[in-house]
């Protein structure tokens, strides 16, 4: 089967958690014996073809690089896309007659929308999504839904598996990730040592505080060496998380995660979660103090591994190559 994968950032230099959970989805087809090109939409700071994990990535030369696959004796079985690419990659979809799979990593509407162009499948990323972008489908009244499976962000274990450090860390300090209750919890506790993680993406809020750390942005495959093996609880006090990858990343290695409660960290961190709100730094504070004591520390360090272990993405990823293996056939 041939994958031709339509993104407009992609690992190393995208390091977005949805980059790095459909470059793992990708290399699962890899693994599974076929070929995936990537096909970037954006200029990327690569600026030569390069291979990753078996997956071939091509940088954006200009507008007409889709029809290089198009247009050949060859064309893709099936084209991947998702985020801001889901229209263009849609749109040629349909001129080809090449299915297209939409992995869906949120229920905003601009992504949601697109469902009713009928994609050939789509890939939710968490129970609670397929549920609310269902409902939502429901009350278009529009026939039945595209076919769809959910495969949760993928987290290999032994990429982020390590010994714990000593701070509390939060990744990615834009505002709607939470930097501003990080810094107002980190001037309350002034005996605590603190890691502030550049993102991504998203305007970085970067104080200056004698018990805080910061660290640059750095590619996923180095958040074990340069994030988790310092962290002793990651705090996730985002404004609206659908997944919340990073949480599933730390739990691996045990470290406990505090988090605002929205629907996608409710499902990832299940029993193993401490929830917080994000209005709410009394009660973040109080937490953290909390987690300071080993006794309490290493029940919750448990409770993250048991929830990390059944969170394995083996089965997800059979989930996934299965689905994109079955589309191709049916529309061939």
């Amino acid at each position: 089967m041939r994958v031709l994968a339509m993104l407009h950032l992609y690992p190393p230099t995208g390091n977005a958690g949805a980059e790095w959970a459909v470059h793992t989805l990708l290399a699962a087809l890899v693994h599974a014996g076929h070929e995936v090109d990537v096909l970037l939409i954006e200029e990327s700071a690569i600026g030569e073809p390069y291979t990753l994990d078996g997956v071939r990535v091509h940088p954006r030369r200009g507008k007409g690089d889709p029809f290089e696959w198009l247009l050949s004796d060859h064309p893709p079985h099936v084209i991947v896309t998702h985020l801001m690419n889901t229209p263009r990659a849609t749109v040629l979809g349909e001129m080809y007659n090449i299915p297209v799979v939409h992995v869906l990593h949120n229920d905003h509407d601009n992504e949601r929308s697109w469902l009713q162009r009928g994609p050939a499948l789509v890939v939710y990323n968490s129970d609670w999504v397929r549920e609310s972008c269902l409902s939502w489908w429901d009350d278009t009244r529009l026939g039945p839904p595209p076919n769809g499976v959910v495969v949760r962000p993928p987290v290999i274990p032994s990429h982020y598996e390590t010994t714990p450090g000593d701070r509390v860390t939060l990744i990615n300090m834009c505002a709607k990730k939470g930097s501003d209750l990080f810094w107002e919890v980190a001037r309350r506790m002034p005996d605590v040592r603190f890691l502030a993680v550049k993102g991504a993406y998203g305007q970085q809020i970067i104080e200056d505080l004698p018990n805080v750390d910061v660290q640059a942005c750095v590619p996923g495959d180095q958040m074990r060496d340069t994030v988790y093996a310092r962290t002793k609880i990651l705090l996730v006090p985002s404004e609206y998380e659908s997944w919340g990858r990073v949480a599933v990343e730390a739990m691996v290695s045990g470290i406990p995660v505090i988090a605002h409660p929205t629907p996608g960290l409710q499902e990832s961190l299940g029993n193993a979660g401490l929830f917080a709100d994000r209005d709410n730094p009394d009660a973040w504070v109080t937490e953290i103090r909390r987690l300071r004591k080993l006794p309490v520390w290493k029940a919750a360090s448990k409770r993250a591994k048991v929830r990390a272990a059944e969170l394995d993405p083996t089965p997800d990823l059979q989930t996934w190559v299965e689905a994109v293996e079955a589309t191709a056939r049916v529309i061939a």
